[in-house]
């Protein structure tokens, strides 16, 4: 919230200026800047929604209150709703609603033109073992989306045919002209006719409605890469809705989802594990099975290795999006002390103590060989 301006700033009014001061000076600006009146003015565009949005709290008597003692702090949805319960999304604000209820209309905020329009983007959710995700594989989706109407052949006509709009002819948008206390404005908005089109339909097709597309199950192949982390989404082009008027279609979203492991856990691109060793194991050396995403693999366990240290095992971690190779595996040793102990094991181990000593460095022993090979 700290960019934002202060709203009083914005609509270049004082503190204790009064609400009809406020919605002149929100009048003034919103003529300025409305987008009807700057076609393609990014600028424009912004400060027309800056002001939209501190008139609709300036312009209201509650939260202008709350505005006064907490500033941009009462509508943050990050401070719990904001102070005093207040919290306002101006995201999805409708700024031309507001002029329009200040100036009684005269503002349509643009129309759709009779072109081609992208068709919408659609989401879907993909569950993938822990395996599958780290080496990629295929899975099938059955998505259901608008496709082509077989039975008109997409024409949304039992004929095929369609007549011009007489409405737009054919263009697919009317110029409305409406005055206002600012004089008279001409909007172009979209044929209410047609719906856009620029064509009318005389006969529409029983199975689509005239639609030209019906909604149908349609299964789609995802290739899943090698490497994909949970949470991560795959972005397929084309897969979604169909475009208008020779548009291109949107695209299928894919979100993964990716199962725990029961042994395994992932970090980036690197797994890690866990083994447990018996003292002797860590004393002595050995080799011991450690589980990996291609099995189980032998890992050298060095004599004297110590609790709480990790063994790389280069390239068994997950295969690398857009690289090469792979992450490796990290295995943290846990050694296991034994909870009961029998007379001759207490026995070897107090031999041991002694042999050792308490700091663990070995004192002379006048054996001629150790005691355990006796």
């Amino acid at each position: 919230m700290a960019d934002k301006r202060d709203y009083y700033e914005v609509l270049g009014v004082s503190k204790t200026a009064t609400d009809e001061e406020i919605k002149k000076a929100y009048r003034k600006l919103a003529k300025q800047y409305h987008p009807d009146l700057n076609p393609g003015n990014k600028e424009a565009e912004a400060k027309f929604k800056e002001a939209g949005e501190a008139y609709e709290v300036l312009g209201d008597k509650e939260k202008r209150a709350k505005y006064d003692q907490f500033g941009h702090a009462a509508f943050d949805p990050n401070m719990g709703g904001g102070y005093g319960g207040a919290g306002f999304d101006f995201g999805g604000m409708d700024f031309g609603d507001i002029f329009s209820s200040i100036f009684g209309g005269g503002f349509s905020g643009g129309g759709r033109r009779n072109g081609p329009q992208r068709g919408a983007d659609l989401k879907a959710y993909l569950e993938l073992t822990f395996e599958e995700a780290a080496f990629g594989c295929k899975k099938t989706l059955s998505i259901t989306k608008n496709v082509p109407c077989d039975e008109c052949e997409a024409t949304g006509s039992k004929s095929r045919t369609s007549t011009t709009c007489q409405t737009c002819h054919g263009t697919g948008q009317v110029k409305v002209t409406q005055s206002t206390m600012f004089g008279a404005f001409q909007n172009v908005r979209t044929c209410e006719k047609c719906g856009g089109t620029g064509k009318i339909i005389t006969d529409p097709c029983g199975s689509c409605g005239g639609k030209g597309f019906v909604k149908k199950a349609v299964k789609t192949e995802v290739q899943i890469p090698g490497g994909i982390d949970d949470g991560q989404t795959l972005s397929l082009s084309g897969q979604g809705e169909p475009g208008k008027n020779g548009g291109p279609a949107g695209d299928l979203l894919v979100a993964v989802r990716v199962k725990k492991h029961s042994v395994l856990k992932r970090e980036g691109f690197d797994i890690f594990s866990e083994a447990t060793i018996s003292f002797t194991q860590a004393a002595l050396g050995d080799e011991v099975k450690v589980t990996t995403l291609d099995g189980e693999v032998s890992m050298s366990i060095p004599a004297g290795t110590q609790p709480g240290v990790s063994f790389k095992l280069k390239g068994k971690g997950t295969e690398k999006l857009r690289g090469s190779g792979r992450g490796d595996q990290y295995v943290k040793i846990n050694v296991a002390v034994p909870k009961k102990l029998n007379e001759k094991q207490r026995e070897l181990l107090q031999q041991l103590k002694v042999s050792f000593g308490e700091t663990g460095t070995i004192k002379n022993v006048t054996e001629k060989k150790p005691f355990w090979k006796k």
